[in-house]
């Protein structure tokens, strides 16, 4: 399998927060060979099912990475001697420092190539130098006069970034949309993984939608699929200059599991034992409150999902220049297909005995 091939398709292919349809096809070709059962839900999941060899009805592990990237919305159509230029407003957590000069993709009745400008520093009132432009400053400019961005692009049509993806020195990469196309990624290794090993659960991929936005694919694909456990996929702070502190890893230094509320303390055992397995070396991150990740929507679907986090360390999030080192990628893929495969029968009676004190599981 060639990651970076994998993930280049993944990070240049359009999927806005709310408009996933097209890089949901892309991951439907991708995962075809691996699972049993593919299925796209109402909200725009997708869902993709390996069957595992225990006897029916087989318990289920949900394996959750969101496939949707921050992106902008047309806010308003305006015009300049004719021409017509587009106003815009965020659609997930986009950091507005890096807009400026940004190539995209407008998405209306057909793709518009259009460019990201403002007045150049000179030009703007002495206040107002050297400052980061806000969206009233910004426009999209897609070359075209009034009448034709009229016929071809409406208010709400989505914008997405044009980047490609980058191989840097050694086994780093950098483009958009890393965040979180680096774990869809790694759950495809998982399921090239288990290819080879025989697992007695089924095991439920999910390629979520609107993250970025609300977490609606967690909640939904959690309480339509009834997963026995879940484990959530997503990104990390990576170290860099500057960013040293708490809560941030070294890219290359294999994945982060995650303990904090959004956790179960079982699964994050079980996926560091999964880790001792195969030699692999791990960080551990924590979280106080809710994590921002799916793992907070998995958590509490139906009766409660015991949840686990992994997820692969990154610099510049939100960017246009995410960067991930592939061993990472690949490293966490093999972790997941780790754990899915020592799963067994009894594994939800330990998690559920591990909560209690010894006088009371001695009782029981």
């Amino acid at each position: 399998m060639n990651t970076f091939k994998i993930l280049q398709t993944l990070a240049e292919t359009p999927g806005p927060s709310g408009y996933e349809r097209e890089i949901a096809d892309v991951i439907t070709d991708l995962w075809q060979p691996y699972v049993d059962e593919l299925v796209r839900d109402r909200v725009g999941n997708l869902i993709a099912i390996k069957y595992g060899s225990g006897v029916e009805p087989r318990r289920r592990l949900l394996l959750a990475a969101h496939m949707d990237e921050i992106a902008l919305m047309v806010k308003q159509i305006v015009a300049h001697n004719e021409q017509g230029f587009l106003r815009v407003t965020p659609v997930g957590g986009v950091d507005r420092r890096h807009l400026y000069g940004q190539l995209v993709t407008v998405h209306g009745r057909s793709p518009l190539s259009g460019v990201l400008g403002a007045l150049p520093n000179a030009m703007l009132p002495p206040e107002r130098r050297n400052q980061p432009f806000d969206y009233e400053d910004l426009v999209v400019d897609v070359g075209l006069p009034l009448s034709e961005v009229e016929a071809q692009v409406s208010v709400g049509d989505f914008i997405s970034f044009r980047q490609p993806l980058r191989k840097l020195q050694g086994k780093y990469v950098s483009g958009k949309a890393l965040d979180n196309r680096a774990s869809v990624t790694a759950v495809t290794h998982a399921l090239e993984y288990l290819q080879t090993r025989t697992h007695t659960w089924d095991v439920v991929a999910v390629a979520t939608c609107q993250e970025e936005t609300r977490l609606l694919g967690a909640y939904t694909s959690a309480f339509s699929q009834r997963p026995d456990a879940a484990v959530a996929i997503d990104v990390g702070f990576g170290k860099g200059p500057g960013a040293n502190g708490e809560n941030v890893f070294d890219l290359g230094s294999g994945p982060v599991l995650d303990l904090g509320p959004n956790v179960h303390p079982g699964m994050f055992e079980a996926l560091n034992d999964a880790a001792k397995a195969l030699e692999m070396s791990v960080s551990v991150g924590t979280h106080q409150r809710g994590s921002g990740t799916d793992a907070y929507g998995l958590q509490v679907a139906r009766e409660g999902i015991p949840t686990g986090l992994v997820s692969i360390s990154l610099r510049y999030m939100h960017t246009m220049v995410e960067t991930v080192h592939l061993a990472d990628v690949e490293r966490s893929g093999r972790l997941l297909g780790e754990f899915a495969a020592r799963l067994d029968d009894q594994f939800i009676n330990k998690l559920t005995a591990g909560l209690m004190d010894d006088e009371e599981t001695e009782s029981k």
